[in-house]
């Protein structure tokens, strides 16, 4: 096991690495930028490194300063959170050869998992479901077209190095090819400098379900069950759970073998996520691994009892699994609202300042992963997220109602944030239900932020206030 263990990271991934390293006797540094200098995590490490300014290009990217943080503090290990450069093969490589171990997959992994296209001939390979479509990046835009009648449309075009919902376009028509085939070749040049794309059938009605996956350098690939994350906006995640209310139990034997299966055939080792599309006829088909921890993994550790970051840390130090997959205990139902300072009813804008009361919920079958605090500033650098809110119930229903109690107490001034917006979405009938789709937020939000009913089966009605804004607590 490591001794120490420097966090290239902020918020609140940092705070949660922190936390396992403390119960593991790991000492910790986090490395920072200028603008995270007052952060709870700098607060919480042993030590920290100041890597540049608040842009993360001169910070948190920034590799050369990170090495020399790790040779400074006689860090052995890197953890990479999610973001930044937990995907970054280059980065996983140079670690390696300056002796510092990558709390992740190898490097080849990663640039395997990393190409789309070769993920996908690598599924298909080992037996995994895939959508229709062509498994090597297109030579252009008459190759595009080919391939797109072949497939029949609607199809995607999605770019061979993107991930995280970026880099990507529906195109319902040979008409709208040529503009979606350029304008995601444009994006994804710039923010992946590498503008290869590829194009699949595109799945209409379906579900976004994963599969949390695990394993070691000595050959075990254990699941821990399957999360929902079809409650999406611009596929951006804003709600997950687990068990999947779309899955029957066949359906989710199926869908977590499958995820193993392909784990296992690729050498997959450390912490990773197989993510899937299920369509309405119960078909599942892979879209792409994520060679990291998940935001989300707070669903499955909550479900599971098992620390994902502990076996980050332990498998990347060759550690076995100690737990087999028939001693993996499900318990439950498990939801995670994610609580972003953003204001949905001004289209969803950033909202920045300084947090002037922020008391997050406590009680029972509540887990709150948070960095921020009174008085924290909100900047502007970084993605919106401030917490992480968790309830577990015996049953769905049982969770819904707990994270509502949650939400209503969580006690948040000085910025807009996402709290409205989930409680109405706990209080709409088609996600009480489990029924809702991909399309879910995109076909029923309001230009107030606000989600409305389907009255006739297809056309958003005018509804109840579904905001659920909590009430201003009495004046102490």
């Amino acid at each position: 096991m490591f001794d120490k263990l420097l966090i290239c990271n902020r918020g609140e991934i940092a705070v949660r690495i922190i936390r396992t390293c403390r119960d593991l006797g790991i000492a910790t540094v986090v490395a920072h930028s200028e603008a995270d200098r007052d952060s709870r995590a700098v607060e919480l490490a042993d030590e920290s490194v100041c890597l540049g300014p608040g842009p993360a290009a001169h910070s948190y990217l920034n590799v050369p300063a990170i090495l020399y943080a790790c040779a400074r503090t006689g860090a052995e290990a890197v953890h990479p959170g999610y973001g930044f450069l937990a995907e970054d093969p280059y980065f996983a490589r140079v670690c390696r050869e300056a002796g510092v171990t990558f709390v992740g997959p190898s490097e080849a992994l990663i640039e395997l998992l990393g190409d789309k296209a070769r993920a996908r001939r690598a599924m298909s390979a080992a037996g995994v479901p895939v959508c229709s479509g062509v498994d090597r990046p297109l030579a252009g835009l008459a190759e595009a077209r080919s391939a797109a009648a072949a497939i029949g449309y609607p199809v995607i075009v999605k770019a061979v190095a993107g991930g995280g919902g970026r880099g990507m376009a529906v195109v319902p028509d040979a008409e709208s090819l040529p503009a979606a085939f350029a304008d995601v070749r444009r994006t994804a040049g710039t923010l992946f400098g590498d503008d290869r794309l590829y194009v699949e059938r595109y799945v209409t009605a379906a579900r976004h379900v994963e599969v949390q996956v695990l394993g070691d350098r000595h050959g075990t690939v254990v699941h821990l069950g399957e999360r929902d994350c079809t409650i999406q906006r611009r596929r951006q995640k804003l709600v997950e759970e687990s068990p999947s209310a779309a899955l029957g139990e066949d359906l989710r034997a199926r869908i977590c073998a499958a995820a193993v299966e392909g784990a296992r055939a690729v050498g997959y080792h450390n912490a990773g996520t197989m993510e899937f599309l299920v369509d309405a006829e119960g078909r599942f088909f892979f879209m792409e691994m994520n060679t990291r921890i998940q935001v989300e993994h707070a669903v499955t550790e909550m479900r599971t009892g098992i620390d994902l970051v502990e076996w980050m840390i332990r498998t990347a130090a060759g550690e076995r699994l100690t737990f087999a997959q028939d001693q993996v205990a499900l318990s439950g139902h498990v939801i995670e609202c994610r609580i972003n300072a953003e204001d949905p009813s001004s289209d969803w804008r950033g909202s920045t300042g300084t947090l002037e009361r922020f008391q997050p919920p406590t009680g029972p079958r509540v887990r709150v992963d948070t960095h921020a605090f009174p008085g924290y500033r909100v900047s502007p650098y970084y993605d919106s997220l401030l917490a992480k809110v968790v309830a577990h119930g015996r049953t769905r229903e049982e969770a819904l109602r707990v994270m509502d109690r949650a939400l209503l107490e969580f006690d948040c001034t000085g910025v807009a944030t996402t709290i409205p917006f989930h409680r109405g979405l706990l209080a709409h009938p088609e996600f009480r239900a489990g029924t809702h789709q991909l399309d879910f937020v995109a076909s029923r939000l309001g230009p107030d932020g606000r989600l409305r009913v389907v009255a006739d089966g297809s056309t958003p009605a005018e509804a109840p206030d579904l905001s659920g804004e909590a009430p201003e607590p009495a004046a102490k």
